[in-house]
């Protein structure tokens, strides 16, 4: 190298083979390359890993594989996003012409995408009460075009914690698949693919990332159904990029570690907010649900949480609230909203890792304001 140019582009491209990181190395490439064009072909032929980074990363790889084994599932994939996920999932399964059931619970952004996005591409979907067994079944009796069933571990925002395993029995009983979204539970408390879900979502925007500066999906659950998810996550380029995987994979390290501190200062805080509003905790995960009194001004209450920020989002290390009827659920119907009950005082609490007494005082003092 004699130019100027040349050793400006050249050097810095010089591998160091010796380094051995601690760590995972972001591999913040679009492509990879070879040293040959007979070792680009044997990537086509199937003897390569990496050719460019829409179809395959190792740090979205690393994601996708990180998760899977934390809920017992063979494989995952990552996506852009928690609704990424889920969108490739239920094209994993159905296309036009087939039909869904989903539980009519489900987080507001699930429920636009299910009544509002599948219908454009020729898929129909019914919604049901999924506490009722009996409803559930009559769906799947009457439309036997039902391939794919839907639901949440522990659904948004009222935290109704699902039964899987009867699920299991029906979508087994009659022919179709079963996909779990378990971002609020995440696999430290429940792990939805060994009760028999065939897929299982995440928005690794929540939990898995855990510190409120990713956004990003994954999709665990048979090496069939994933392949396929992968192929639809691919070609409709729903594909993370290697930082936001690699800040994922970092996230999920302390996984444990954050959910046994916010899990345990949900519960007191449930415990706190007893008497002063009406409360919803099934004694699993971290969010806090609660509805204050009627009369008492939800506009003044969220102008007195302090340090405690209004986000519209959950899960990060801070302790956070949302206003469901505001935000995530924003796209209902009035009708829709009254059915879920998602009125305009409802609450949405996430715990964060700071001590309980402080979170319990300042929530005393915007109920005293």
């Amino acid at each position: 190298m004699k130019s100027f140019e040349t050793k400006s582009v050249q050097t810095a491209a010089m591998k160091e083979r010796s380094i051995q990181p601690a760590v995972m190395p972001i591999y913040q490439t679009s492509a990879f390359a070879f040293s040959s064009l007979e070792e680009m072909e044997g990537y086509y032929e199937g003897n390569g890993t990496y050719l460019y980074s829409r179809t395959a990363n190792p740090n979205t790889d690393a994601l996708g594989q990180t998760v899977a084994g934390l809920e017992g599932a063979p494989c995952g994939v990552s996506a852009s996003s928690g609704t990424a996920a889920i969108l490739a999932g239920i094209l994993a399964v159905v296309g036009s012409g087939d039909h869904v059931l989903a539980a009519e619970d489900v987080y507001g952004g699930t429920f636009h995408l299910l009544k509002e996005e599948l219908v454009r591409l020729g898929i129909t979907v019914h919604f049901a009460d999924f506490s009722k067994i009996g409803e559930i079944e009559q769906v799947l009796i009457d439309f036997p075009e039902v391939k794919l069933l839907f639901s949440e571990s522990i659904t948004n925002p009222f935290l109704r914690v699902e039964d899987i395993a009867v699920l299991d029995g029906l979508k087994k009983h009659y022919g179709a698949k079963l996909m779990i979204d378990n971002t609020f539970a995440t696999p430290y408390s429940i792990q939805p693919y060994t009760l028999g879900a065939d897929m299982v979502a995440h928005s690794a925007t929540k939990y898995l990332g855990g510190h409120s500066d990713v956004t990003a999906g994954v999709l665990v659950g048979s090496k069939e159904l994933i392949r396929i998810a992968e192929n639809r996550i691919v070609s409709l380029g729903m594909n993370l990029s290697p930082f936001e995987a690699w800040l994922a994979v970092r996230g999920i390290k302390t996984l444990a570690l954050r959910m046994k501190t916010q899990t345990e200062n949900a519960a007191a805080i449930a415990d706190f907010l007893k008497g002063k509003a009406e409360v919803w905790y099934p004694g699993l995960g971290a969010i806090v649900t609660f509805a204050l009194p009627e009369g008492m001004d939800i506009y003044r209450f969220f102008s007195s949480l302090g340090w405690i920020k209004i986000v519209p989002t959950l899960a990060g290390v801070e302790t956070s609230v949302s206003y469901p009827y505001g935000t995530s659920h924003r796209a209902l119907s009035e009708e829709e909203k009254e059915k879920v009950g998602v009125t305009k005082q409802v609450v949405r609490l996430s715990a964060g890792i700071e001590g309980a007494e402080d979170i319990i005082a300042q929530l005393g003092a915007a109920f005293a304001n």
